[in-house]
C-alpha cells in the first residue's frame, strides 16, 4: 500500500485499485486535501467507509461486493473508455457517479488500427519471423500498396474518423457506413458516404469501429462476406463479436479473405484458437489503447475529473443519472424516464441521419427546468447509435459532436393533458414526431407519433407495425404471432382515414424472433415491422 498524506476526517480519501500511471495521478497526488491509497480493492476484507472515491481500470470488477467494502463511495473513475467491469446500474442505485475517460485512447487505437492495416498489407511479423530463423525470402512477402486502395470503415465515432484523417494522408479513397452520419459531417472529413452493401462491395480493406451492442454483434457474418472483394483485407480494433470468427475463419481458409489483423476476439484471452494456425492472420492482445501516452491521459482526466468532484465542481463525463435532491427526483424522474424511452422510440424508428431535435414542453412539466429532459431523451436516441457509453450527462455533447442541432420551446397547447411532451426528429429527408405524458393514474403514455393519434405504455417487447388500412391485416399479424407462439398483451392503432396510412403498436410477452419478423414483412400491405424495447 502506499499512502501520501496523513487522514484526517477533512481529507477526500481516492483508493487506487489498479495499476495507475503515477505522472496522471499527479493532479491527485498534489492536492492538500486529497488522501490516495493504492491498493488493489481485493485485499479489503472488511468494510471501508472512510473511502470517498475509487479509481479502477480493467482489472477491477465493481460490483455489489465492491459496494459492500466501499458503502461511502461517492465517485467511481474508470482510467479508460469501456466500463463492463463496473456495474453502472447498481451505482446509480447506491447514488455514486462513474467517470470514465472517453478520449484517452482515441490517438492511441487509431495508430495501432493503422499500424496493424500496414503490417498485414506488407506482411512485417511475417517477414520478421523468417529472418529470425535464418531465412532471406523476399519473394515470399511480397505485399501491396496503401495507395490508392479502398479502405471501407464501419462507424464513424472518434476513432473511425481519426483513422479516416490517416489514410487520407495516405491517398487512400474512404468509404464509410454509419446510419447515423449525415452527408454534411462526411463531406467535412472528405470520406464517401455508402451503405453497408457498397462499402463490403467496394472496399479492399475493411475495418470496423462500432460499438458492441444486440444489433452489431455479429454484423459482419458469412453473408456480409459473401459481399466483399475477393483478397480483401479486414481489421477488428474495435470489440470482439463485431465480426463473427466463425465465418471468418470460413472465408479466410477458402482464400476470398486474403488477410485479417485482430486485436479483439469474442473470448478474451485467445486460448486455442485455430487463427493462431493461419500465416495470413497478425494477432495481438487487446492492445491497441496500451501506449503510455494514452495510459497517462486517461489517468490524468480521470484524476482530474475526481479532483473537480472533490471540490465541488461539476464535471464533463459522468456516465450515470446526476445527482439531484431526493424531492425533485421524485418529482420530475417519470419524466426524465419518459423522455429517455421517446428518445429510443424515435432513434429505433427513424435508423437515419439526423439534423436537429426539437422538444416542445406545455402544461405543468414547462414550469420546470426542462434540459434534463432534453438530455435524457438525446441519451436515449443515441445510445446505441455511437461507439461510447451515453446517458443525459455528456448527451449533449455527443448531439454537438455529430452535428445534431438542438431547440427547447414552451407553450401553452398542452391539448387537455396535465403536462405533454413533444419531440420532433429532423432528418435531412426525413422526419418523426412522438408526443408524450405521464400522470399517477395512468403512468407513462406516447398518445402520438407523426400524424397518428395512438395511446400506448412503453413496455419491454413492443412491435410498431406500418400499414395500410385494409379489412385482414389486423387479423393477418394476430395469425402470425400465434403461430410463432408470440402473446399480444395489447394492441392500440391509428390511422389517418379510411383506407390509407395505419399503424399498429402491440404488447408482446417475449421477444418477436427473427423469422417472426420476416413473416410479418411479407404481409402485401405491411410496409415495415420494426421491434421496440422501451
Amino acid at each position: 500500500m502506499s499512502t501520501f498524506s496523513s487522514r484526517t476526517d477533512d481529507l477526500f480519501t481516492v483508493l487506487v485499485s489498479d495499476p495507475v500511471s503515477p505522472e496522471g495521478l499527479a493532479p491527485l497526488l498534489e492536492a492538500p486535501h486529497v488522501h490516495v491509497i493504492e491498493k488493489p480493492l481485493s485485499q479489503i476484507s472488511s468494510p471501508d467507509s472512510t473511502i470517498d472515491a475509487l479509481i479502477v481500470r480493467s482489472g477491477t470488477r465493481v460490483d455489489d461486493s465492491a459496494f459492500r467494502l466501499l458503502p461511502n463511495v461517492k465517485i467511481i473513475g474508470r482510467a479508460g473508455v469501456g466500463v463492463d467491469n463496473i456495474d453502472v446500474e447498481l451505482a446509480t442505485e447506491h447514488g455514486t457517479i462513474v467517470i470514465n475517460a472517453p478520449d484517452g485512447n482515441t490517438i492511441s487505437t487509431s495508430e495501432h488500427t493503422f499500424a496493424m492495416m500496414m503490417s498485414l498489407l506488407r506482411n512485417i511479423p511475417q517477414a520478421t519471423q523468417s529472418v529470425k530463423r535464418g531465412e532471406w525470402n523476399r519473394k515470399s512477402f511480397e505485399g501491396f500498396e496503401l495507395f490508392g486502395k479502398t479502405l471501407g470503415i464501419i462507424g464513424f465515432g472518434r476513432i473511425g474518423s481519426e483513422l479516416a484523417s490517416r489514410a487520407k494522408a495516405f491517398q487512400m479513397n474512404v468509404f464509410v457506413f454509419d446510419p447515423f452520419l449525415t452527408s454534411t459531417r462526411a463531406k467535412k472529413h472528405g470520406v464517401q458516404l455508402a451503405t453497408l452493401h457498397d462499402v463490403l462491395g467496394s472496399s479492399d480493406i475493411l475495418t470496423v469501429h462500432t460499438p458492441l451492442t444486440k444489433d452489431t454483434k455479429g454484423m459482419i457474418s458469412h453473408e456480409e462476406l459473401a459481399l466483399t472483394k475477393p483478397g480483401v483485407f479486414l481489421l477488428n480494433c474495435a470489440r470482439g463479436g463485431i465480426i463473427d470468427e466463425e465465418a471468418l475463419l470460413s472465408y479466410l481458409n477458402t482464400g476470398h479473405v486474403r488477410g485479417a489483423a485482430l486485436d479483439v476476439f469474442e473470448n478474451e484471452p485467445l486460448g486455442e484458437h485455430p487463427f493462431r494456425n493461419l500465416n495470413q492472420v497478425i494477432l495481438t492482445p487487446h492492445i491497441a489503447a496500451s501506449t503510455r501516452e494514452a495510459q497517462r491521459s486517461v489517468a490524468e482526466q480521470v484524476a482530474s475529473e475526481v479532483l473537480a468532484f472533490s471540490t465541488g465542481h461539476p464535471i464533463a463525463h459522468g456516465l450515470n443519472f446526476p445527482r439531484i435532491s431526493r424531492d425533485h427526483y421524485e418529482k420530475l424522474y417519470p419524466f426524465y424516464e419518459l423522455t429517455h424511452k421517446m428518445g429510443k422510440m424515435a432513434s429505433t424508428s427513424m435508423p437515419v441521419p439526423v439534423k436537429h431535435i426539437e422538444l416542445t414542453f406545455a402544461g405543468r412539466i414547462a414550469e420546470n427546468e426542462t434540459t434534463m429532459f432534453t438530455r435524457s431523451l438525446l441519451a436515449g436516441f443515441f445510445k446505441n447509435r455511437v461507439d461510447s457509453y451515453i446517458n443525459d450527462v455528456n448527451a449533449s455533447f455527443i448531439a454537438k459532436q455529430r452535428g445534431v442541432s438542438l431547440s427547447e420551446r414552451v407553450t401553452d397547447d398542452d391539448t387537455g393533458y396535465q403536462s405533454l411532451i413533444k419531440a420532433v426528429i429532423q432528418g435531412e429527408h426525413d422526419k418523426f414526431t412522438i408526443w408524450g405524458t405521464y400522470n399517477e393514474d395512468f403512468g407513462l403514455r406516447f398518445v402520438k407519433v407523426d400524424d397518428f393519434s395512438i395511446d400506448f405504455q412503453p413496455s419491454e417487447h413492443q412491435l410498431f407495425i406500418k400499414h395500410q388500412d385494409k379489412p385482414g391485416v389486423i387479423g393477418k399479424v394476430g395469425r402470425i404471432l400465434g403461430e410463432h407462439d408470440v402473446n399480444i398483451a395489447t394492441m392500440q392503432v391509428g390511422r389517418k382515414q379510411e383506407g390509407g396510412e395505419a399503424i399498429m403498436i402491440l404488447s408482446v410477452d417475449k421477444e418477436a424472433e427473427f423469422q417472426t419478423l420476416t413473416t410479418l414483412e411479407k404481409v402485401d400491405d405491411i410496409q415495415q415491422v420494426i421491434v421496440l424495447e422501451l
